[in-house]
């Protein structure tokens, strides 16, 4: 919906009823995960998308047809492989969307929504999709509850509780309550969506592999920062994909992460490309100190095991070595820069989502 707000503001000025449809769940395959938002006005006007194509037309029939129904505030639509509707407006990837429409109120919970996801933060968006106040909405950030209200209060406590941990991990989520927040029960099901800033890949080395990754991080949807200590090689010029470039030694960097107000947590992830002991060893164990989610390290296996032994000397204990994945990426067959970077980018991915991959850290032998 973030991409949405400069058409949705344009249609308000102008006094367009709107409605909004987004995806709230899926079963099975789908084109676009939950979250996926489109908005259509009364003329006709579409922006967004929920489907890449697939249900897009019918979408926008339903939300002419809610426009047009006196009364009428919301629905829940449901687009599945086995239904005929599904084969004619091209759904055939296997899976079941489930979408909720709604007119949208412009009103004081959507202004505040907006508010704090232009200024960047994290910021979750709660709707009640199903039970007694359907369309009732709830704004969260990290400390709590920010706007509107769920229906009632004992159901905002729980539903804002639950929903501070999907905020925390970036996560679109499904919660089922009873009217006032009971465990075990679907009187209420909420909609939680998650506005959070961009994950972070924080890159050591300024070598020619990092320029590489940068590319494939943003590519990925990573917010790339570059650190290196050597003022000469750490440039903007060298490094164009990167967000940021900055000049410093690693730890140092990261304790001034830590520290500060926004610490690496499980999203982000840092890669040590230096294979240089003076500078990555301190790297790491300031990296083992933050809630980073992923923790990569090049080098030959000869080269990590030099380096486990200069970490066990500074302090570091066999289950935070296991954290480091070294040497990095999947066990691809990887050469070149560009090779490296997608076998990193690729062990990133399966970490973060469990999935059993063919690390190089699990091999033996040579790595290329």
């Amino acid at each position: 919906m973030k991409e949405l707000l400069s058409d949705l503001e344009r249609w308000r000025r102008a006094d367009e009823p709107v409605v909004l449809a987004r995806v709230v769940e899926l079963e099975g395959s789908g084109p676009r995960l939950p979250g996926a938002a489109m908005a259509v006005n009364a003329s006709g006007e579409v922006t967004g998308s929920v489907s890449g194509g697939c249900v897009e037309g019918a979408v926008v029939a339903e939300a002419l047809d809610l426009l047009a129904a006196p009364g009428a505030r919301a629905t829940l639509s449901t687009f599945g492989y086995s239904d005929d509707q599904a084969f004619e407006v091209g759904l055939t990837c296997g899976g079941t969307v489930h979408l909720f429409l709604e007119r949208l109120a412009f009103d004081d919970v959507y202004d505040a929504a907006r508010e704090l996801i232009e200024a960047g933060g994290a910021v979750g968006l709660l709707t009640v999709i199903d039970g007694p106040a359907v369309g009732s909405k709830a704004v969260i950030t990290p400390d709590g509850l920010a706007a509107g209200s769920l229906g009632t209060d004992d159901l905002d406590r729980v539903a804002v509780r639950d929903a501070r941990g999907e905020l925390a991990s970036g996560q679109n989520a499904i919660r089922h309550y009873g009217e006032c927040g009971e465990a075990g029960e679907s009187t209420v099901t909420v909609f939680v969506e998650s506005f959070a800033p961009l994950p972070r890949l924080v890159i050591f080395g300024a070598v020619d592999f990092t320029a590489a990754l940068s590319r494939a991080g943003k590519m990925l949807g990573y917010h790339v920062v570059v650190c290196d200590a050597r003022e000469v090689f750490a440039t903007a010029r060298r490094f164009p994909m990167a967000d940021e470039v900055v000049v410093d030694w690693p730890h140092r960097y990261l304790e001034h992460l830590r520290d500060g107000a926004a610490p690496l947590g499980p999203r982000d992830a840092v890669c040590v490309l230096t294979h240089d002991h003076k500078f990555d060893v301190p790297a790491i164990v300031a990296a083992l100190q933050t809630g980073v989610g992923y923790l990569g390290a090049m080098g030959s296996r000869r080269t990590h095991a030099e380096r486990v032994e200069k970490l066990r000397a500074e302090g570091v204990t066999d289950e935070q070595l296991a954290r480091v994945m070294a040497p990095i990426g999947l066990d691809l067959g990887a050469r070149t820069p560009e090779e490296t970077a997608i076998a990193i980018c690729a062990e990133i991915l399966a970490r973060r989502t469990g999935r059993p991959a063919p690390s190089l850290k699990d091999g033996a032998g040579p790595i290329h």
